[in-house]
């Protein structure tokens, strides 16, 4: 796992800010010593560049994707009781910290970089198989329907979500999240669960 000091965090954090504002291409080193308060010289003691900035904010959204993922995954309960977690936490976390949306729903811009578009790409792959991987053994338990291939199920579970946070997210936030999370989730469950 990789530590961050805390100067590092407030660089990536200004640096989120600065996309949520104006988009990728609104972060430049200039402008990110400006939202400090600091001189370019000050952040390259930090980052070495515009690149190490954006792959440290890409591989902290990382960290906290695999540790919600191994919390729901370590619930007693059945599939559907981790899926519920995975869903509302990952809602949540964009609850509390809508200028990410700005980041992780960016994907395009970071594919003329392959390291950033390997570490996008190394999150939802793992998200897909983690949910992919519950379903399977829900349907083994017989508390999720098997006649819905699990990587579909995945699909529908994370397009969901993506979808969801992403209407949020151009609405200028204009609903409530963490109540439309709540009840999409109850339409998942509805669809995925064997009845």
């Amino acid at each position: 796992m990789t530590e961050f000091t805390t100067r590092q965090q407030e660089i990536i954090d200004a640096a989120i800010q600065l996309i949520h504002k104006g988009g990728i291409q609104h972060l430049t080193m200039k402008n990110l010593s400006k939202q400090l308060g600091i001189s370019e010289p000050a952040l390259y003691r930090h980052f070495e560049s515009k690149l190490a900035i954006l792959l440290s904010m890409l591989q902290r959204f990382k960290q906290r994707s695999e540790n919600h993922l191994a919390r729901a995954r370590a619930l007693e309960g059945s599939g559907l009781a981790q899926l519920k977690t995975i869903f509302l936490e990952h809602s949540g976390q964009f609850t509390a910290n809508p200028h990410m949306t700005a980041v992780v729903f960016s994907e395009e811009a970071f594919q003329d970089d392959s390291r950033l578009a390997e570490t996008i790409f190394s999150v939802m792959e793992l998200a897909h198989s983690t949910v992919s991987d519950i379903i399977g053994e829900g349907q083994e338990q017989g508390v999720i329907r098997s006649d819905i291939p699990q990587e579909h199920g995945a699909l529908i579970v994370l397009g969901s979500l993506r979808l969801m946070v992403k209407r949020w997210r151009l609405s200028n936030y204009e609903f409530d999240l963490e109540q439309e999370s709540v009840e999409v989730w109850k339409s998942l469950h509805a669809l995925l669960e064997n009845s």
